[in-house]
């Protein structure tokens, strides 16, 4: 069969019109793949940066923050470790000759802490925290000075021979406590207790005793001095699980009022609402009018901001961000409103397992004198707030 050049040209719009709805449906589709591999990206890259299962300075972990370096050290010098995850088993562990070691006991009450601490006779604490200090009373934060390598610098003779260490955290001792590698402030980074019958010792260890840093300087050395000074080790590693803390549910309006003041306010809202009513019905309809000014709020962000750039006030600027930052921080973490800056770097830090001198340093720490400082601080404190954001988002989401 022939087919004339009329009915070929006829025939040729639509198939130029079918060709085009396959083009736009393929691309359609193909759009969709490059959206669901995208998101797949970015579910993935979400999922590698999580937080693993054990914690920092965990004895069985190996990963970077972990602290099985150090207790494969310990067992090679000869001293028994006993790992325990609950406070009854570490209690039942614990006798005269045993050094209790754990980090930050951040889900234990103020009693649990003193319990568990009470039957040891050395008590190693490897990560601090404000708390911790109150509790064992052993001095307060300090602001440090210098990060170069120091010495131990005090009179307990099993520091003497372990060499430099660049701290993280100091701390200003209490009276009768003993301050070891020490700046030229007077702020030590370990705290050792030999006031009382037992011995009590505190130091940011975050990073100093981590797999990935125990190599480096004196670290390995100093973890064997205070560890080492027993035949075994009772090794407790904290978690929510074992936590003694009691949620709490927060009281609702009505229940911290009288049983009236809900019916009055019902009664005064639909008082209100009547005579709304009533006084609109007596007047015309409403006339938009237009306000002679209107300022939007980011110029007065901004005129703010020209007048601190103009005033060279770089310590006042970054005071309103790091206000803000602490505001915000507090809220997604599930801090009060009173909670105090060493308190929020505290829990940001345990949230984020990483070591907390720095986050002190920028939470708590001194302000900025210069533009150059003043931007490093606000980008700081934008890339911590968009961590933590991360880290909680994660966690709501993860089984």
């Amino acid at each position: 069969m022939t087919v004339t050049t009329a009915e070929a040209d006829a025939a040729a719009p639509g198939t130029a019109v079918r060709q085009k709805g396959r083009v736009r449906s393929a691309l359609g589709w193909l759009a969709i793949a490059a959206l669901v591999i995208i998101f797949a990206l970015f579910i993935g890259s979400i999922s590698v940066s999580a937080p693993g299962s054990r914690g920092a300075l965990d004895p069985e972990s190996a990963d970077e923050s972990g602290a099985l370096a150090l207790a494969d050290l310990l067992r090679d010098q000869g001293i028994d470790i006993t790992i325990t995850r609950t406070r009854a088993e570490a209690v039942a562990a614990i006798d005269a000759e045993s050094t209790l070691v754990m980090a930050d006991p951040f889900a234990l009450s103020d009693q649990a802490v003193e319990d568990l601490v009470a039957p040891a006779e050395r008590t190693v604490f490897l990560s601090s925290a404000s708390r911790l200090l109150r509790i064992l009373e052993l001095g307060e934060n300090a602001a440090a000075s210098s990060d170069t390598g120091l010495s131990a610098q005090c009179d307990l003779p099993e520091f003497a021979n372990v060499g430099t260490v660049r701290p993280d955290r100091f701390f200003t001792p209490a009276a009768g406590v003993t301050g070891c590698y020490a700046d030229a402030d007077g702020a030590a980074a370990l705290l050792v207790d030999d006031s009382s019958s037992r011995r009590v010792a505190l130091i940011e260890g975050s990073t100093l005793f981590s797999n990935e840093h125990l190599a480096e300087n004196g670290n390995a050395a100093l973890g064997l001095a205070l560890l080492g000074q027993g035949e075994d080790v009772v090794w407790y590693v904290p978690s929510f699980d074992d936590s003694d803390i009691e949620p709490q549910t927060a009281d609702s309006l009505a229940a911290l009022t009288p049983p009236w003041v809900t019916p009055a306010i019902l009664l005064l809202l639909l008082a209100g609402i009547v005579a709304g009513i009533s006084r609109g019905q007596r007047f015309g309809p409403l006339i938009a009018e237009t306000l002679p000014v209107t300022v939007r709020a980011s110029e007065t962000m901004h005129g703010r901001a020209r007048l601190s750039a103009k005033a060279a006030d770089a310590a006042h600027a970054a005071e309103a961000l790091r206000d803000g930052s602490l505001r915000r921080l507090a809220a997604r973490l599930g801090l009060t409103a009173r909670s105090t800056p060493s308190e929020i770097a505290d829990a940001a830090s345990d949230r984020l397992r990483v070591p907390r001198g720095a986050l002190h340093q920028l939470l708590a720490g001194p302000l900025p004198t210069s533009d150059p400082e003043l931007i490093d601080a606000a980008r700081r404190l934008a890339e911590l707030e968009t961590a933590v954001e991360t880290a909680v988002h994660v966690e709501r989401n993860t089984p």
